[in-house]
């Protein structure tokens, strides 16, 4: 493809053509980054031409994506989620300009959709016959989902504490599920040997280039939904590191194009028993693994996979990060959706419960424009958001029993 100049190591700087690798560096095994001619890009790919273009899905960016065309590309609308702005919801967080970007509009519900879509594309590009990917349950139900009636077997590796409804919708889709007796660094470590054994086409984030180019097309939506405009900050929930940096290359691409004048801050927002970034962005030093323990699963991670590209994001947009704690965490779930309309996952959740430490911490001006990233439907994962509300009233059918309870709790 003309378009792709090279695939360029994140840790060594090494060139690598597009024909050489499929996953990682050949020369220190660092994750890669897709570069592309962005003078060619130019002239196919402008404000004018996305202007006119009546296609409302991730594929409006073909230009730039890694792909020979549209003839591969999944049967399902995979992106042109709704930006909304959260007036009541930053009207409480004291942030006036907010908006909401919710991924969890998608078809399984998750923002990984927009990185599957990509992948899945490319592996049929390849003739391959089996996609494997280890996750939380996020990627591993886009990648079943996205697979389900294309004649593309999955295999999926998943950790065995990964949410119930997100294991079924592994199942739904036909997927072969593997539940590993372990966290989810023991389940990509394995998905790794499972790939190198069998042949099997890895989608998994940190080993395949081709994640980070669905991930960033949320940025060149905001972008446009913003009227062209670029907020002053963006917060994402960050685990492996892949979205952020994902969101990053999105908006430093569209700069480089001349579509916008500025670039956003990034700031991470980490559980904080998961918090390997934050802290090795603030120590300066290299990342170390951390518990990775929460209750927002799709950011529990012990060890990122994306990290390196993560820290260049948060450093190079002069950005910054943030840990929040469970309970915080759990508290924003209703609190974004009665503030928004829009129920999020623990892990999208948090972006607000950073949010609002950042406000706090006086981070965030009041004139600010601040977009949060909602990654996952709230449906993903019930049990959680069960334990940040309170339990529904029982009674008889009786209207006295419902007078009573009306009466007791002051509902009239």
């Amino acid at each position: 493809m003309k378009k792709i100049k090279t695939l360029q190591c994140i840790n060594c700087g090494r060139d690598h053509k597009l024909s050489e690798v499929k996953y990682t560096c050949a020369s220190c095994g660092g994750n890669l980054q897709v570069i592309y001619d962005y003078n060619l890009i130019k002239k196919r790919l402008n404000y004018e031409v996305l202007k006119n273009n009546q296609d409302r899905t991730l594929w409006r960016y073909m230009d730039i994506l890694p792909l020979a065309g549209f003839k591969m590309i999944p049967p399902v609308q995979v992106g042109w989620t709704p930006l909304y702005r959260a007036e009541r919801l930053g009207a409480e967080a004291g942030v006036p300009n907010l908006y909401i970007k919710d991924d969890g509009r998608n078809p399984s519900a998750s923002f990984k959709d927009r990185a599957s879509a990509v992948v899945v594309a490319r592996a049929r590009e390849l003739k391959e016959k089996v996609v494997t990917c280890a996750s939380t349950g996020n990627a591993a139900s886009s990648l079943a989902c996205l697979t389900g009636s294309l004649d593309l077997k999955t295999v999926i590796f998943v950790p065995e504490t990964a949410p119930a409804p997100k294991v079924a919708q592994l199942l739904v889709f036909g997927a072969v599920v593997i539940m590993v007796k372990g966290t989810y660094d023991s389940a990509f470590d394995l998905c790794l040997k499972a790939s190198a054994e069998y042949g099997w086409y890895n989608r998994s984030t940190g080993v395949n280039p081709f994640t980070r180019e669905g991930k960033k097309t949320c940025a060149f939506e905001i972008c446009e939904q913003l009227k062209w405009e670029t907020p002053d900050k963006v917060f994402v929930s960050v685990g492996d590191g892949n979205i952020i940096s994902g969101i990053w290359k999105g908006f430093v691409e569209f700069h480089s194009l001349g579509i916008i004048e500025k670039l956003p801050q990034m700031i991470a927002v980490q559980a904080e028993k998961s918090d390997a970034i934050k802290r090795a962005l603030e120590s300066g030093g290299d990342i170390q693994p951390v518990s990775g323990e929460t209750v927002a699963d799709s950011i529990s991670v012990s060890m990122p996979r994306d990290g390196t590209a993560a820290l260049t994001a948060l450093r190079e947009s002069q950005g910054f990060a943030l840990s929040v704690t469970d309970a915080e965490i759990l508290a924003a779930i209703p609190e974004v959706a009665r503030g928004s309309n829009v129920f999020a996952e623990p892990a999208a959740a948090a972006t607000y419960a950073g949010l609002k430490k950042a406000v706090k911490e006086g981070r965030v001006k009041d004139n600010e424009s601040v977009v949060l990233l909602i990654s996952g439907n709230g449906l993903k994962d019930v049990s959680s958001a069960m334990k940040s509300v309170g339990r529904p009233f029982v009674i008889p059918p009786d209207i006295n029993e419902l007078r009573k309870l009306v009466s007791a709790n002051k509902l009239a």
